[in-house]
């Protein structure tokens, strides 16, 4: 006889079992506590009536375990405990689409859409990995307070299915109101029944009855589906085609789980698609050149109150009563999801090593790169690093023209790129008009999946942007960082005309003023500054070249053709995860010119703003 569970029990000693969130045909469902992971999960409890059921979950289990998608609720684990089977899940505070028209009412076609074009996405991202769902319905559809859908339940309810229990409707497996014809027929679920399913549950939700229509017992409902009698939607407005369409009965003529998506965003778009668009941004400065394009995109503006006016004020950390330009909004009145201010914005708050633990070993890098980044290291089994999730703040927003998708969440725009070798990105874009960026890349083989990981770090970017603004840095730079200087200040006019053509006017200022560029009118001559951090410098770096007495590297065409970048390292220090680091600023001259010229032309950049720095901090 089994045993209730109850509040205070642990599974496997480390899920702590803390209150009932919800029913369902497996029993309770239980918001718990991982005590290894610290952090919070869902568990459901499945009766196993034998081996075979056992092996079956486990099995399902599996591989939903392999699928990380932003749509898809994660396994985290399975416990067998002989009689009882436990499946550990990523918790998702939200209400099921069930719910929601239960409370609620009826969604109009224009709420429905962008539910189904995400639950769409996550049955692309399925059947691509060979899972099909098998019972995709309104109670397995989950929607967050922000109206983010996810997909849950990835063939467990099909894994306790047995020959003497199933739902009570002959051989046919599954909720019949939601089931494919095929499927109604006896055949096994498909990539295409899932299609179906999501479009009976659409339907549902719109128009308030099944596609079958309304009937008094399930078998009826099975009869109907079995004669493939599909009711015409009332309600569904530009929705009714695209559901016409998930809704065929023939499977050979319903469309795949990516062209659902495509009939269902062309139909009913996105949230962030239907708002009121702002005007087209004029074309970019023609006098400043950037090794990125900077500007907005209108449907990547569409976040409210998305665009600010930037001020230059008296910022944080100056030194010897130099300015620093720094954001208009100070960290104090920053709203949720905003980057607020620049210098204090702390980009490893965004990240949690914990969270990525699903991928194998983690481990926060908080001092590598640029000072506006933050890394998670994920390691293999053997300990060595094979994978990198990397935060970025930017002080610009990009123009993507890879774009795969937008989604909104809350008040903040999510933009999915697509895939670059061994790099995927995600953007965030923030409510003060600037932008996070979260990439996933494979360092060593075999590596998780960059996509994966970058949806995994931009959710939990995102999880954070819903409370409040970036989290503050807990303390102040070192006194002799180079995290105090504005790098605008570094090179003047005067020394700007090393490089003739080059203005002092022509400026771009980076994110947090750590890095800034002069160009020409003309674009093909520039000096760039960027601050930055590794833990070394050798000779992999480039030639070795006395830079004002400092050992430093200089390499040509390594950030492009016609380009010459010198590293010179400032200090050299212990980060907060014990690691020797070396506190460095590159300089890169980019003009048509031969390589010893342009090598020799920063070199000499290099040494002024040597002296320039140790005028305006303390020595090392």
């Amino acid at each position: 006889m089994l045993v209730a569970p109850g509040a205070g029990d642990r599974i496997a000693g480390r899920y702590l079992l803390q209150e009932p969130i919800g029913t369902g045909g497996m029993g309770v469902v239980w918001q718990a506590w991982d005590q290894r992971l610290e952090r919070p999960v869902a568990v459901k409890r499945a009766r196993l009536d034998d081996d075979r059921a056992a092996q079956r979950l486990m099995a399902e289990a599996r591989n939903a375990g392999r699928l990380h998608h932003p749509n898809i609720v994660g396994v985290f684990d399975f416990v067998d405990e002989g009689a009882t089977g436990w499946i550990i899940m990523e918790y998702v505070p939200s209400r099921s689409l069930a719910q929601i028209v239960t409370e609620r009412g009826l969604l109009t076609p224009e709420e429905a859409g962008p539910i189904g074009c995400q639950i769409a996405d996550a049955l692309v991202k399925s059947h691509s990995e060979g899972v099909v769902h098998g019972d995709v319905t309104p109670e397995n559809i989950l929607i967050t307070d922000e109206g983010v859908a996810r997909l849950t339940d990835f063939g467990i309810s099909r894994a306790l299915w047995n020959d003497a229990t199933q739902s009570g409707t002959g051989s046919v497996r599954g909720k019949p109101r939601y089931l494919a014809p095929e499927v109604a027929k006896g055949q096994p679920a498909g990539k295409k029944s899932d299609v179906f399913s999501l479009g009976a549950s659409l339907y549902a939700a719109v128009e308030g009855r099944s596609p079958y229509g309304e009937a008094e017992h399930l078998m009826a409902y099975l009869a109907r589906a079995v004669e493939g009698h599909i009711e015409p939607a009332l309600r569904a407005g530009p929705l009714a085609e695209p559901l016409a369409a998930l809704l065929e009965v023939e499977p050979r003529r319903r469309p795949d789980a990516a062209r659902a998506r495509e009939l269902l965003t062309h139909a009913a778009p996105p949230l962030q698609d239907i708002q009121d668009p702002l005007p087209e941004p004029g074309p970019p400065d023609p006098v400043r050149r950037s090794r990125r394009p900077l500007v907005i995109t209108a449907v990547a503006l569409v976040t409210a109150g998305a665009v600010t006016a930037g001020l230059v004020l008296l910022g944080p950390w100056a030194s010897k009563g130099r300015t620093v330009a720094t954001d208009a909004k100070p960290s104090a009145t920053a709203r949720a999801g905003a980057i607020g201010d620049a210098r204090t914005a702390d980009p490893c708050k965004l990240l949690d090593a914990a969270s990525l633990s699903r991928f194998g070993g983690t481990e926060l890098a908080p001092d590598y790169g640029e000072f506006d980044r933050c890394d998670v290291l994920v390691q293999n089994n053997s300990g060595d690093d094979n994978a990198d999730v990397q935060v970025n703040l930017d002080a610009n927003r990009d123009e993507f023209d890879d774009i795969l998708s937008t989604r909104m969440v809350g008040n903040l725009t999510v933009v999915t790129l697509k895939q670059d070798g061994k790099a995927c990105e995600r953007a965030v874009l923030t409510t003060d008009g600037k932008q996070i960026r979260v990439i996933g890349k494979q360092l060593g083989t075999p590596s998780p999946d960059p996509c994966a990981l970058a949806d995994a770090g931009t959710d939990h970017v995102v999880g954070v942007l819903a409370d409040g603004p970036v989290p503050r840095r807990s303390s102040p730079p070192a006194v002799n960082s180079l995290a105090r200087v504005d790098a605008c200040t570094l090179l003047d006019a005067t020394e700007l005309k090393r490089l003739p053509g080059v203005k002092v006017d022509n400026q771009d200022r980076g994110f947090g003023s750590w890095d800034c560029d002069w160009s020409s009118d003309d674009g093909n001559r520039e000096v760039e500054i960027q601050f930055s951090r590794d833990d070394s410098l050798d000779a992999e770096d480039g030639k070795l070249v006395n830079v004002a007495g400092t050992k430093s590297y200089s390499i040509a065409d390594e950030a492009e053709d016609d380009s010459c970048t010198v590293r010179t390292p400032h200090r050299t220090y212990t980060d907060s995860a014990g690691d020797r680091t070396t506190e460095l600023f590159q300089l890169t001259v980019y003009a048509p010119l031969p390589a010893k010229q342009l090598c020799d032309s920063a070199a000499g950049f290099a040494a002024v703003v040597v002296r320039n720095i140790a005028k305006r901090l303390p020595e090392k």
